[in-house]
C-alpha cells in the first residue's frame, strides 16, 4: 500500500494540493461535523487515491481520510440537508478567499450545488488518510 498522506495548509497555494487530493472524495451529511466551540470543521471522507489511479493501475482504489479545518469562526452550509445524514455528497473542489489578512474564507465545494462556507481567522487545514476501504462500501449511485 502507499504510504498515507498527511498534508497541511496555511496558504491558498497548500489548499489548492489538497483539493486535488480530495476531488471527486466522497462524503455522507452525517461525517461533516462542525465543532462551533472548539473553532473546528471535520470532514469525514472517502477520497480516490489518486496517486495510485495516475500510476495506472486499472481499479480506482479510495481511501478514509479526514478533512479538519481549525481556527473557523462559522460555518453555514447551502443544499446540503443535514436532516438526512445518509445523504451522499461528492467534493468537487476547495478554494480559499482572503479578507482581511490573514483571515477569509474557505468554500468547500459538493457537485449539485452544496457547499460549505468557513470564515476563518486563518487558514488552517489538514488532511490525513486514515486508512484504505476495504469494506469496498460503496455510496449510492456508485458501484462496488
Amino acid at each position: 500500500m502507499a504510504p498515507q498522506l498527511k498534508l497541511i495548509a496555511l496558504d491558498s497555494d497548500d489548499l489548492a494540493v489538497i483539493s486535488a487530493h480530495v476531488q471527486e472524495a466522497r462524503v455522507h451529511a452525517s461525517d461533516i461535523i462542525w465543532r462551533e466551540a472548539e473553532k473546528r470543521l471535520v470532514v469525514g471522507m472517502r477520497r480516490l487515491d489518486w496517486e495510485q489511479t495516475l500510476s495506472g493501475e486499472t481499479a480506482p482504489r479510495r481511501l478514509i481520510a479526514a478533512l479538519r479545518f481549525d481556527r473557523v469562526l462559522s460555518c453555514k452550509s447551502r443544499n446540503i440537508d443535514c436532516g438526512a445524514p445518509d445523504a451522499a455528497l461528492e467534493l468537487v473542489g476547495i478554494e480559499f478567499y482572503p479578507g482581511e489578512s490573514p483571515s477569509g474564507c474557505a468554500l468547500l465545494m459538493f457537485s449539485d450545488g452544496g457547499a460549505l462556507r468557513l470564515d476563518v481567522e486563518c487558514l488552517e487545514c489538514e488532511l490525513t488518510d486514515l486508512g484504505a476501504d476495504d469494506l469496498g462500501i460503496s455510496s449510492p449511485g456508485e458501484g462496488t
